[in-house]
């Protein structure tokens, strides 16, 4: 980092602090604190909706996902555009014209106070740790790279949106958003040019995408219902669907973006903006991650992008061993030149394929040197993430961009994380505000919901804080988040799809049903995690939904107390 990469990123995060914090100052009424004053106009709902969904785990772990595994993992959003539609037509007219500041006011119309708290709680349980996580991803992995102290980056990310957020509430988490989402767009494309351009000149666009798809980079869509395989096609378009209508159609973080609207018409087509474009989006980030991989094959790598955890190993018994491992892969490297440029040259197919071997036997090696780095971490009794996914981009950034534009992707992940967060604790207070606070005590004026709206998002910044001070690192961080979700999203959208639809069905069933299932989402994602069952977590949304309806059936019709 060198003093103008720091100019470029203070005076970015700073302008867009001030700026929200400016625009929004003085909500007197809660109208404007939790609804914005329903003034949003499409476009600023349709970038809030993205920004909301694309933190800084997006731009850090999706291209390192990329770079691993490839583009198989926008099957994962193939769901999307299914759930914007049903959100359009079914809960967009429903929450407008019940006119309620949460998605949970419904609930009790429909069912019942307990059934309403309890699927509010559920939101703030797995809201709540995702704020943290939100926080939490871009500091330790800058604190890793950068050398900074994690628990201070922990606390400068929060207090920064908490500024902002506390200040003007749900208009200053929209206006923040439009200028965030100008700052991540402009930098990833710029990125992507620089390493288009830092490939060698007889290198083409063209070839690029070859050389990734002989390594099966480019292998998009899964068609085989393989459980083993988490992205699909079939596990995006059925759990991917369940999780969006979860996420967008319950989800308090990204109902309160929507419910800014003006009229239910602009927030349609802020839905459908979102559902149109977040595929491409998704799909270009995954894109330059493969194009990371494609810069590799023609510039010497580390041997694992995590450098705390190449220092542990290399201060070990294992570090001859790992020396080796790094000399294999220098080796491998040297060969893929020479069969790349007999590609290029003569188009000959065996020399693809032999590029294609080398990146297994390449792949294999870093496996290798990931399991002395565990090894190494366990002589030295110390935790070290040795999967070094989420470490890749912020790896090349620093190492391969010029300076200032450091700066500017440094500030576009800071941006992204500042911008869920914003939306998470706005969420989380106005679900604490209405649905638990305000229901429960007695009537207070709108200049007093006002302050205690305020404090808690305070608290919950400060939670969200505490969170990410005490988190620890998943084998992927952008995984991390949908598992938290998957966890609890299915059973939350099973009660709202009982609200809809199945109007025999009374409240204490709904109730006893939810926690029911609950306790069983969880025994199955432990169940497949400790390798018992193969049930991959996007399916979760899927199974938590139809057990908490077939349970609630049953009880409603079985049962005569209930009736």
């Amino acid at each position: 980092m060198q003093t103008l990469d720091w100019i470029v990123l203070s005076i970015t995060l700073f302008t867009i602090v001030a700026y929200g914090t400016y625009q929004t100052r003085g909500s007197k009424n809660v109208q404007d604190f939790l609804k914005g004053g329903n003034t949003s106009k499409w476009y600023t709902i349709g970038l809030s909706v993205m920004a909301t969904q694309a933190s800084a785990i997006t731009f850090l772990s999706t291209p390192g996902q990329a770079f691993n595994d490839g583009m198989g993992f926008v099957q994962f959003y193939f769901g999307l555009p299914i759930a914007m539609i049903v959100i359009c037509m079914v809960f967009i007219p429903l929450y407008h014209r019940l006119n309620v500041y949460t998605a949970y006011e419904f609930l009790e119309n429909r069912f019942d106070l307990k059934t309403r708290t309890l699927t509010a709680i559920l939101f703030l349980i797995q809201r709540g740790l995702a704020a943290g996580i939100t926080i939490f991803a871009p500091a330790i992995i800058l604190s890793v790279v950068l050398g900074w102290n994690l628990l201070l980056l922990n606390v400068i990310i929060g207090i920064l949106v908490i500024i902002y957020t506390v200040s003007g509430g749900t208009k200053a988490v929209n206006v923040t958003q439009k200028h965030q989402m100008v700052v991540i767009f402009t930098g990833m494309i710029i990125a992507f040019i620089l390493i288009v351009n830092k490939l060698p000149e007889n290198i083409t666009f063209s070839n690029a995408l070859d050389i990734a798809g002989a390594s099966g980079k480019m292998e998009i869509l899964d068609f085989s219902f393989d459980l083993n395989n988490r992205y699909t096609f079939w596990s995006g378009i059925i759990g991917g669907t369940f999780l969006m209508l979860s996420y967008f159609g319950t989800d308090q973080s990204q109902v309160q973006r929507y419910l800014s609207g003006k009229s239910v018409r602009e927030m349609q087509l802020g839905l459908m903006f979102n559902g149109l474009f977040k595929i491409p989006m998704q799909f270009f980030i995954l894109l330059v991650g493969v194009m990371v991989f494609v810069f590799y094959q023609f510039n010497k790598a580390p041997i694992n992008f995590n450098p705390v955890a190449t220092e542990v190993v290399l201060n070990t018994e294992y570090a001859e061993e790992y020396e080796q491992l790094q000399a294999e892969q220098d080796a491998i490297y040297d060969t893929k030149q020479l069969l790349i440029a007999d590609f290029i040259a003569n188009k000959n197919e065996a020399s693809i394929a032999g590029v294609a071997s080398a990146n297994a036997k390449n792949d294999s090696i870093r496996e290798r040197a990931r399991y002395l780095i565990d090894k190494a971490g366990e002589t030295k009794g110390v935790k070290v993430e040795s999967n070094d996914k989420d470490y890749v981009f912020i790896n090349f950034i620093l190492n391969n961009l010029p300076r200032g534009l450091i700066g500017l992707l440094l500030a576009v992940i800071l941006s992204a994380a500042m911008s869920s967060t914003s939306s998470e604790l706005n969420a989380l207070a106005s679900t604490t505000t209405i649905d638990l606070f305000k229901r429960n005590t007695r009537e207070r004026t709108d200049t007093e919901m006002v302050k205690v709206s305020r404090w808690f998002t305070l608290g919950w910044g400060v939670m969200a804080i505490l969170v990410a001070c005490v988190a620890n690192l998943a084998e992927n961080l952008i995984q991390l988040v949908n598992i938290i979700g998957s966890i609890f999203y299915g059973n939350v959208l099973g009660i709202f799809l009982l609200a809809f639809f199945v109007k025999a069905v009374k409240g204490r069933a709904v109730f006893i049903a939810a926690i029911i299932t609950q306790f069983l989402v969880i025994s199955l994602f432990l169940l497949d995690s400790y390798e018992y069952i193969n049930l991959p977590f996007l399916w979760l949304n899927f199974v938590g939904c139809a057990i908490v309806m077939a349970i609630a059936i049953m009880i409603q019709f079985t049962s005569k107390k209930l009736i």
